[in-house]
């Protein structure tokens, strides 16, 4: 599929409602951008809830979740250094 599309003046550009619905980006999601021997290549990046699913694993949740995640921050630095 390709389509042509045009830079404003701020650099932007419209990713067209069929590409993006065929790759399933939605608003405010992001997107990797790479040069790629001389071309921008757009890729949609998953959400970080689901890109880090399963990596912090608790028997019983929190009830300030801030804290318990700065307290998992503050002890993988350690273990770290």
């Amino acid at each position: 599929m390709s389509v042509v599309v045009r830079v404003d003046s701020k650099g932007r550009i419209v990713i067209p409602k069929n590409i993006r619905e065929a790759l399933g980006i939605r608003e405010k999601q992001l997107l990797m951008l790479r040069i790629v021997d001389g071309k921008i290549v757009l890729e949609p990046i998953g959400d970080v809830a689901d890109k880090y699913y399963g990596v912090v694993r608790v028997e019983k949740w929190p009830s300030d979740l801030d804290e318990f995640l700065a307290g998992a921050v503050r002890e993988w630095w350690r273990r770290s250094t």
